[in-house]
């Protein structure tokens, strides 16, 4: 389910939102990079939300273009109006494409995929990636959605947001964390105390969301978004052991967003954090 169940809870509290928009919303997130168009009895799976109002959200959406059908009058994909709406997006951001620069090399030298995470809800969506030059294929694709308190993206960016955005977090989803004795709370403070101590983090209390990655990260703040982002390097435990992560790729991570930090005149994110 997408986070239609937050932002409807939300609504009855502020007259300015409007739920209609956010449903419309919740069905474009429901869609995934591997998926091969996806119909309202699927759409309406994975938003919670009836099949007659996502039918009707699908036909409005087609309408605007942001949805299509394609050649499969069952199946909907995303259409023209939110690829043109998506690019947009990414040439608004500067930062990205000085990163490349950075992060390419990062990618090839340690033999991980680097990322760029931002929060979507209770998820850390990734927005762009690089993947080292010898390999074929490596796991995660721009698009895919990983749990935010279950992964080092998501503890890193719970530990770089500002104590108003993190009283937000937990006024939204609750103290506690899913599927664990775990208060939110002590998760951002473990994962403040590791930025501070050396400069990344490697999910604490052993949340972690799939056994077959290993991952490292480092938050980003930029002007053009609310709240911090994530840069992280991923790759299988055989490739990625605990001490490559804590020894090399950590450290590594580590000076490229400093250097990346540098080259955008953004202070670390900790220091933005107050």
């Amino acid at each position: 389910m997408t986070g239609l169940t937050h932002m409807a809870k939300e609504a009855p509290t502020d007259r300015r939102f409007a739920t209609t928009l956010a449903r419309g919303m919740s069905v474009l997130r429901a869609f995934r990079p591997s998926d091969d168009g996806l119909s309202n009895q699927e759409l309406s799976e994975r938003t919670g939300l009836p099949k007659s109002t996502v039918s009707r959200l699908t036909f409005t959406l087609q309408a605007l273009g942001y949805l299509s059908h394609g050649h499969r009058h069952d199946r909907y994909r995303p259409g023209p109006a939110l690829l043109a709406l998506g690019n947009v997006a990414a040439a608004s951001v500067s930062f990205v494409d000085t990163a490349t620069d950075i992060m390419q090399p990062l990618a090839d030298e340690t033999g991980t995929l680097v990322l760029i995470g931002v929060r979507d809800d209770q998820k850390i969506l990734l927005t762009k990636t690089w993947r080292p030059h010898q390999a074929s294929s490596i796991w995660l694709e721009v698009g895919h959605r990983i749990p935010l308190t279950h992964s080092s993206s998501g503890q890193a960016q719970l530990a770089a947001q500002s104590d108003r955005e993190f009283a937000s977090y937990v006024d939204t989803y609750g103290e506690m964390v899913e599927d664990s004795d775990v208060t939110a709370a002590s998760l951002r403070e473990d994962a403040y105390s590791q930025l501070v101590a050396r400069g990344f983090v490697i999910a604490g209390h052993g949340l972690r969301y799939a056994s077959t990655v290993n991952a490292v990260s480092v938050p980003f703040r930029s002007h053009e978004f609310d709240e911090p982002v994530v840069f992280t390097c991923g790759a299988t435990p055989e490739m990625l052991t605990v001490e490559r992560m804590e020894n090399e790729v950590g450290p590594k991570l580590q000076a490229a967003v400093r250097t990346l930090e540098r080259m955008t005149g953004k202070s670390p994110a900790l220091v933005q954090r107050g």
